[in-house]
C-alpha cells in the first residue's frame, strides 16, 4: 500500500514539473520577439502548438492556464511584460487564443490526430487559426477590423506557416519526451 502512495506522489510531482517547465518554456518563447506594434512576433505559437499536440487536452489546458495566471499576477511572462492590464490590452486575445488552441489540439491528439504529418499539420493549422481569430477579434476592438488584419494577422502568416512546419517535424521528439517523462 505504501508503494502505491509513493507512486501517486511521484506521478503528481512529474506532472507538476512538466507543467512548470512548459509554462517557463512558453515564457521564454515570448522573449524571442520581433517588436512589431501592437502585436510582437514571438515563438509562443510554436510552443503552444507543441504543448497542445504532445500533452493532450487536460495537461495542455493546465499548462497554458498556469502560464496565463503567472502573467495575470504580474510575472513578466508575456512578450512585453505581465499583469492583468496586459491580458485586457490589445494583445490579450492572442493569450485567450492560446487557452483555447492548446486544449483543442490536445483533444485532436487524444483522438489519434498527429499519427501522420498530414493530420498533425491540419490540427496545427486549426490551432493557429483559433489563436488568430481570437487575437484579431480582440485587437479589432482597439484598432478597428482592417487595422487588426493588417497589424495582427498579415505580418505573421509566413512565420506561422514556418512554425507549423517546425512543430510537425518536432512532434516525434516532443511525444518521446512526454512519454519518457511521465513513465
Amino acid at each position: 500500500m505504501e508503494s502505491v502512495k509513493n507512486y501517486k506522489y511521484v506521478t503528481i510531482l512529474k506532472y507538476f514539473l512538466i507543467i512548470l517547465c512548459s509554462s517557463t518554456l512558453l515564457a521564454i518563447s515570448a522573449k524571442f520577439k520581433i517588436p512589431f506594434y501592437p502585436v510582437p512576433m514571438t515563438l509562443q505559437t510554436l510552443v503552444v502548438l507543441l504543448i497542445g499536440m504532445s500533452y493532450g487536452a487536460s495537461l495542455a489546458s493546465v499548462t497554458i492556464f498556469l502560464y496565463t495566471i503567472q502573467g495575470a499576477l504580474g510575472l513578466p511572462v508575456f512578450a512585453n511584460g505581465g499583469g492583468i492590464g496586459y491580458i485586457i490590452g490589445p494583445t490579450g486575445g492572442y493569450i485567450v487564443g492560446f487557452l483555447i488552441s492548446a486544449p483543442l489540439l490536445g483533444f485532436f491528439a487524444n483522438r489519434g490526430w498527429g499519427k501522420t504529418w498530414q493530420t498533425t499539420a491540419v490540427a496545427m493549422i486549426i490551432g493557429v487559426s483559433v489563436i488568430f481569430i481570437s487575437g484579431v477579434s480582440w485587437l479589432s476592438m482597439y484598432v478597428g477590423f482592417e487595422a487588426a488584419i493588417l497589424k495582427g494577422l498579415l505580418p505573421f502568416i509566413y512565420a506561422d506557416f514556418l512554425k507549423i512546419i517546425i512543430a510537425c517535424l518536432a512532434m516525434p521528439t516532443a511525444w518521446s519526451f512526454v512519454e519518457k517523462t511521465l513513465k
